[in-house]
């Protein structure tokens, strides 16, 4: 590997660490081969996620931005022609590793949606969004470690899908406040007398309460559905995967303990402790 290919692996995984996430990114877990390239995708999803949420421009600048992102990642294939480290890396990655194009063009289709749309009236919308703004990304972590297996990607939807529903849990307020997004279905609020103006107050009435305890339970049984993957992936990929749905699971529990809602929690030393006590051995499949 050229000098120039790993500088920009290292400043992609600078910044993969300097960003806080309650989700593992890049982890000393990983095998090292696999950390820069982790740490690549991980800088082209925050970029383009800046795109989406933080970018001051208009929106239809905005969305051009994206659209060029997602035109260039389709024909990325020599760090020779790239300047950026971003792309440095994640060109060398995608030759590499022959990582498909599509998962990086769903990313992209996420953020763009994120633009356009700002209510989903069912689960069923809210699941969609989550097929193309999360389960892109263990689909190229999969693909990092070999030639996944229908099995493998299956689990893996249910962990990232899982994954994102606790983000978006997290996040109830700042989403609404910020980008006047809510992901929570409509038809649920609905169904259990929630309204935007609760949201937006930031207090945590009876009724919304109970509606997020369903929803921490569905999340519950979704990423739990796609916990066999950290017992059929071997070595230390298997153990960063099986770190990052125990680290789901110990953040759902936190949701599900506190009274107010709208707080976001943060994993502590002691929670760190018994995420990796609980990965160090992945649990037989059962017959």
């Amino acid at each position: 590997m050229s000098p120039r290919i790993r500088s920009a692996y290292r400043h992609c995984r600078q910044r993969a660490k300097a960003h806080y996430e309650n989700f593992p990114v890049a982890s000393w877990l990983l095998p090292s081969r696999l950390r820069g390239p982790v740490a690549a995708i991980y800088c082209f999803a925050r970029d383009a996620d800046d795109l989406a949420d933080e970018d001051p421009r208009p929106v239809a600048e905005r969305r051009q931005a994206l659209l060029a992102m997602q035109e260039r990642v389709q024909i990325l294939e020599d760090p020779a022609a790239e300047h950026e480290p971003e792309w440095i890396a994640l060109a060398d990655a995608r030759a590499r590793f022959d990582l498909p194009a599509a998962p990086f063009s769903d990313l992209i289709d996420a953020f763009l949606q994120d633009l356009e749309q700002p209510r989903y009236a069912t689960f069923g919308e809210v699941m969609d969004y989550c097929r193309r703004s999360a389960n892109p990304v263990g689909r190229l972590m999969l693909h990092l470690n070999g030639n996944p297996t229908d099995e493998m990607l299956g689990y893996s939807d249910a962990i990232c899908s899982a994954l994102q529903l606790i983000n978006f849990y997290q996040d109830l307020q700042q989403d609404l406040r910020e980008n006047n997004r809510i992901y929570l279905p409509q038809e649920e609020m609905d169904q259990y007398g929630v309204t935007e103006a609760m949201l937006a107050t930031g207090q945590t009435t009876f009724q919304l309460r109970n509606l997020m305890q369903f929803q921490y339970a569905r999340a519950d049984r979704l990423l739990r559905a796609g916990a066999p993957l950290g017992g059929l992936l071997r070595g230390r990929m298997g153990l960063e995967v099986r770190a990052i749905i125990n680290g789901g699971a110990r953040i759902l529990w936190r949701l599900r303990q506190q009274d107010d809602v709208f707080a976001r929690p943060r994993l502590r030393t002691r929670d760190a402790w018994i995420i990796l006590s609980h990965s160090l051995r992945p649990r037989r499949r059962r017959p």
